[in-house]
């Protein structure tokens, strides 16, 4: 098995990876065969493999890893990155994975791999074999997507885990997205976080861009008895303020 250390070294890795070690796709292929049967490698998906460990019997590379290899354009958003990130309240069994590339939504190894759109190639770090949101990237795509990903109070929760973000990386990325509502809720949801130490100038960027449009904070709200906020123009729930009073925490 002489190519298993290059591979292993890989983590993950392509039938063209192969080709490149072995001089030929037919010998790939041979090889891709010769390792599947023998239990050293295992298909995640189609043309993508991960190496299987001699020591512990599973994939050596992580669900990260794999996110970031499923497309040459992929990486780890949304709640997944507030997890790689170590500031996520749960661990899900989902893995959120941008790309302009279209894939088929996956599982492998007890992971769901679930596509989301990628607008935009800013704020993305690579760290090793991994590529990830940075910190105001995946703030400011968490608040414009959570009621698709996540929901509100478990943004909340990662959002308290948050020391320090950089305003100046929040309105480059509000920017790039050039949405007034989300303008609007982050401007209101990032107001309840003195922790990661936002200036005034900040928040009144967030109200400038809102125009002074008056809307739901989510849709449901017409149904919840909301209570309306003068200062972002938005309907709010009534009780934001006790979300995490059952998981023993105050968003003050």
């Amino acid at each position: 098995m002489k190519q298993y250390i290059q591979l292993l070294k890989m983590g993950c890795f392509t039938r063209e990876d192969v080709a490149k070690i072995t001089g030929n796709i037919r010998t790939a292929d041979s090889v891709l065969y010769s390792y599947k049967k023998k239990g050293v490698i295992v298909s995640i998906r189609r043309n993508l493999y991960a190496v299987i460990s001699l020591e512990t019997n599973q994939p050596v590379c992580t669900p990260y890893q794999i996110a970031s290899s499923i497309s040459p354009d992929s990486y780890v958003s949304h709640h997944s990155a507030f997890e790689y990130h170590g500031m996520a309240n749960q661990v899900f069994s989902r893995i959120y994975v941008s790309s302009s590339t279209k894939f088929n939504d996956f599982e492998f190894d007890g992971k769901h791999y679930t596509r989301v759109l990628s607008k935009t190639n800013e704020g993305i770090k690579k760290i090793g074999k991994i590529r990830v949101t940075d910190i105001e990237r995946t703030i400011v795509d968490s608040i414009k997507d959570f009621t698709k990903i996540g929901g509100l109070e478990e943004l909340l929760r990662c959002l308290l885990m948050v020391t320090y973000a950089s305003e100046n990386k929040l309105i480059k990325y509000l920017n790039i997205y050039d949405n007034q509502f989300l303008w609007q809720k982050a401007g209101y949801i990032l107001s309840y976080y003195p922790n990661m130490k936002l200036s005034e100038n900040f928040f009144e960027t967030c109200k400038i861009n809102s125009k002074k449009s008056m809307r739901y904070l989510y849709k449901e709200l017409k149904y919840e008895n909301p209570v309306f906020s003068n200062e972002w123009g938005l309907y709010i729930p009534n009780d934001i303020m006790r979300l995490l009073d059952e998981g023993g925490e105050s968003l003050v």
